[in-house]
C-alpha cells in the first residue's frame, strides 16, 4: 500500500548487488480479510454512532463535538479501504490516477486526524478532572468548533501535497497505486522523509500527552474525596480506553516504519532484516485502520449522553435488564460509601472519647 513491494530495492555494497523484489503475495493474503473486517465493523459501529449523534442526542457539549469529528475521520478511511481491498484481490489498480491520489490522501488524513482527536478527548477529560476551574472547561461550542477547524486544517495541509503528484506506476504490466514509489523514481526523497518523520512524531508526541493525562488523573483519583470519586474513575476509564486503542492501532506501524528507516540507512546490505520488517509493516497496516472499528468503544466510555442514547435505542428487554444492573451497582456503591462514612464517624467519636 505505502511501500513499493513490487520494485527491486537497491542496496549498495556486495558488488553493487540488490535485494530481489519482495512481491505482493503476502500483502494480498493478509490484508484483504483484515481490511474487510475493519470496514464491516467500522461501518456498523460508526453508522450507528452517527445515527445516535445526529438523531438521539438532545444536547451537545464540547466533548461530543470532538467525538463526532472522530466519527467523520473514521468515515474517511472506511470509504477508501474498499478500493484497496479490490486492488489486493484483483492484483492491480483499476481506478485511475485521480482516485489513487484521493485514496492515499484519505488514508493518511484518517491516521493523523484520529490521533489528534483522541488526544483532544483525553485532554478535555484531564482538564475537567484535574483543573476543574480552568478556562478550557468554559469554552463554548463555537470555540470548540474553531479548535476542530484548526485541527482539520493542520491535518489537510500536512497531507495535501499527496494530491499534487501522480502515484500510478506500471509494474510488470500491472498498474499499481503506491505512495513511496512515486517519489523515489522521480529522484525526490522529500515526501518520503516527511512521511517517516511525521509517522514517528505524530505517534510519540500525542502518546506523551495521553500518558501525562492518564498519570495526572490517576494521581487525582488517589487524592479526591468520596463524593467525587465516580467522576475521576470515569475519566480514568476514558483515558485507559483511548491509550489502549491508540497503542494497538498505531504502535505497530510506527515501530516497523522506524525499523525500515534504520535498515535502509544503516544496514542496506541486510536483505533478511529488510524482508522481515517489510512483512511486519504489511501486517501492521491492518491494525493501523482498526481504530475505525474500535472508536465506538471510546464513544461509549467518553460520553454520558451518548451512552444514555445508546441504552435508549436498545430493545426494551435489554434496556430493562441494563437498568436493573445499573441500579444494583449504584445501590452497592451507595451502601459502600455509607459504610465508609459511618466508619469515619466512629473513628472520629473514638478519638474524641480518648481525648
Amino acid at each position: 500500500m505505502l511501500l513499493e513491494p513490487n520494485l527491486t530495492t537497491p542496496f549498495p555494497g556486495g558488488g553493487g548487488g540488490s535485494c530481489p523484489p519482495v512481491g505482493i503475495q503476502l500483502e494480498g493474503v493478509i490484508l484483504p480479510p483484515v481490511f474487510t473486517i475493519d470496514v464491516i465493523l467500522g461501518l456498523l459501529g460508526n453508522i450507528f454512532a452517527l445515527w445516535i449523534f445526529w438523531f438521539k442526542l438532545k444536547a451537545w457539549n464540547t466533548n461530543n463535538l470532538f467525538l463526532f469529528n472522530l466519527v467523520i475521520a473514521d468515515f474517511l478511511v472506511l470509504v477508501s479501504l474498499p478500493l484497496r481491498i479490490d486492488t489486493l484481490l484483483r492484483g492491480y489498480w483499476m481506478f485511475g490516477d485521480g482516485l489513487c491520489r484521493i485514496h492515499l490522501f484519505l488514508m493518511f488524513c484518517n491516521r493523523s486526524a484520529s490521533i489528534a482527536l483522541m488526544t483532544l478527548v483525553a485532554i478535555n477529560r484531564y482538564f475537567k478532572v484535574v483543573h476543574p476551574h480552568h478556562y478550557f472547561n468554559r469554552i463554548t461550542k463555537q470555540q470548540a468548533a474553531f479548535v476542530l477547524l484548526f485541527v482539520w486544517l493542520l491535518v489537510i495541509s500536512t497531507w495535501v501535497p499527496i494530491l499534487a503528484f501522480n502515484h500510478i506506476k506500471n509494474i510488470r504490466n500491472n498498474t499499481q497505486c503506491f505512495f513511496f514509489a512515486s517519489y523515489k523514481e522521480d529522484g525526490s526523497t522529500i515526501m518520503v522523509g516527511t512521511y517517516r518523520i511525521l509517522t514517528v512524531l505524530e505517534f510519540i508526541l500525542p502518546l506523551a500527552m495521553l500518558l501525562f493525562c492518564s498519570i495526572q488523573i490517576s494521581s487525582s483519583l488517589k487524592k479526591r474525596q468520596m463524593g467525587k470519586l465516580a467522576k475521576v474513575r470515569k475519566a480514568m476509564r476514558v483515558c485507559v480506553v483511548i491509550v489502549t486503542v491508540y497503542m494497538v492501532c498505531f504502535l505497530p506501524t510506527t515501530v516497523t516504519t522506524i525499523g525500515l528507516w534504520v535498515i535502509r540507512s544503516y544496514r542496506p546490505w541486510d536483505c533478511n532484516a529488510f524482508y522481515t520488517f517489510t512483512q511486519l509493516t504489511i501486517a501492521s497496516f491492518g491494525l493501523n485502520f482498526l481504530n475505525s472499528a474500535l472508536d465506538p468503544i471510546i464513544y461509549v466510555f467518553s460520553s454520558t449522553m451518548f451512552r444514555r442514547a445508546l441504552l435508549g435505542a436498545l430493545p426494551r428487554a435489554l434496556r430493562c435488564r441494563q437498568d436493573t444492573e445499573e441500579s444494583t451497582v449504584s445501590s452497592a456503591r451507595t451502601q459502600s460509601t455509607t459504610q465508609q462514612e459511618l466508619k469515619s464517624m466512629s473513628a472520629d467519636s473514638g478519638s474524641e472519647a480518648i481525648s
